[in-house]
């Protein structure tokens, strides 16, 4: 396994996504999470488990396509960006949304 700086480990995750898709997957016990383009799946495993203090069984990766905008005659592009999603043991849970 690599070794992470855990101070950067916080950088990795930016925020958890909430998608359609995002909410059925939590059902199945998986996570998902915008992460920084240059971050590695084990490097995506460290920052979870370290952050959340659950154990990831597996992480898969994806960058969606780049989305065209225009701007009155400007035409340019949204952030690249990557997503993963994270499946966690049986048992273990992130609570995304705190009970106030």
């Amino acid at each position: 396994m690599t070794k992470v700086d855990p101070r950067a480990l916080a950088d990795l995750v930016r925020r958890p996504l909430v998608t359609e898709k995002a909410t059925v997957l939590l059902e199945e016990n998986k996570y998902t999470f915008e992460v920084a383009p240059n971050a590695t799946k084990p490097d995506i495993k460290a920052a979870i488990e370290e952050l959340f203090d659950v154990k990831v069984i597996q992480v898969n990766t994806h960058k969606p396509p780049r989305k065209t905008r225009r701007i009155g005659k400007f035409l340019g592009h949204k952030p690249q960006y990557k997503r993963a999603v994270v499946t966690l043991a049986p048992g273990d849970s992130i609570t995304l949304f705190p009970e106030v």
